[in-house]
């Protein structure tokens, strides 16, 4: 271990601790790279500090943080802090595995509350079952971190991905930004493998490594509007929609995935865009609340007309 001043070794031992409930002072003092009278000493420094970190003696005994009135300092790794962050955005977690980086920062959060509130806390995560949005597709939390923070340092990194038809390669990509759109996470980048810009699905990548060579990010960069207008282009089925309301009123009906919007007079509005699964688009144009007509497309119309009659069907009175 480089050398460190006794607080910051103090805070590492908390997060030791922390982490690993009941750990020995053997054990601790092999994971410093200190002694273990050293250890004992940084343990002082917590506790002068209003920290209550307990110790127990005998084979099953160790050091763990107790219970105070006031909430200890929480030394998260970065893994487990963007793994929290991903549990609030889409609800998909094991908060009941100590091994899931959501569990195991629960977990620090648990041990530190007060004994009545922590029962309370306890009981409700022990029955609680989270439903997941199924559409939502969870990336790993350790790849994530790598690629949030090579955004932050600007610094490129190798990618290997496999797409959805179980293609797999590898790409040397310049990571703008981690954007979460539509239950799904995507990393916003140039690639420099197709001297382009691309969004990957986070989920779909298998490894992560960041490289030492840095880039700058453009100077414009608008991470969503950008990601929005990129899902929106490209795809195997362009597709032209005549939408009888102007733009105005259409902004919180259609999703900028869709495509572009513009005005064809003061009445009525066309939308310009391409996608790869057409009864998905059908869905989506099936709920704006105003008449449209498809002008482009015929794989287009064909699922809007299998969607139609399934509507159909489903209101039509029941056989007597």
């Amino acid at each position: 271990m480089p050398d460190t001043s006794p607080t910051a070794r103090a805070l590492l031992a908390l997060e030791l601790v922390q982490g690993n409930p009941g750990i020995t002072a053997d054990r601790l003092a092999d994971k410093l790279g200190v002694s273990e009278r050293a250890v004992r000493r940084y343990v002082g420094i917590l506790r002068e500090a209003g920290i209550p970190v307990e110790s127990v003696r005998g084979p099953y005994g160790g050091y763990r943080v107790g219970r105070g009135l006031r909430l200890p300092p929480l030394m998260f790794s970065a893994t487990e802090a963007l793994g929290l962050v991903m549990a609030v955005l889409d609800g998909h977690h094991d908060a009941s595995d100590s091994t899931d980086p959501v569990g195991s920062a629960l977990g620090k959060i648990m041990r530190a509350l007060p004994e009545p509130v922590a029962a309370q806390a306890e009981a409700v995560r022990r029955t609680t079952a989270p439903v997941p949005d199924r559409a939502a597709a969870r990336p790993d939390p350790t790849i994530t971190t790598a690629l949030v923070q090579a955004c932050s340092s600007h610094r490129r990194a190798r990618l290997s991905y496999r797409s959805e038809a179980g293609s797999q390669w590898v790409a040397e990509v310049d990571p703008w930004a981690v954007v979460v759109r539509h239950g799904r996470w995507y990393l916003l980048c140039w690639s420099h493998n197709a001297d382009a810009q691309r969004a990957y699905r986070i989920d779909r990548v298998r490894t992560a490594e960041v490289l030492d060579d840095t880039f700058t990010p453009p100077g414009d960069l608008d991470p969503v509007p950008m990601l929005e207008k990129h899902l929106a282009v490209g795809w195997e089925y362009e597709v032209e929609v005549v939408i009888d309301a102007p733009v105005d009123r259409l902004a919180r009906w259609l999703p900028r995935a869709l495509g572009l919007v513009e005005p064809l007079d003061t009445r009525t509005s066309r939308l310009v865009g391409s996608t790869s699964n057409p009864v998905w688009y059908a869905e989506q144009l099936a709920t704006i609340p105003m008449p449209y007509r498809i002008v482009k497309c015929p794989e287009l119309r064909e699922a809007a007309r299998v969607l139609g009659q399934r509507l159909l069907a489903a209101g039509a009175d029941p056989p007597p």
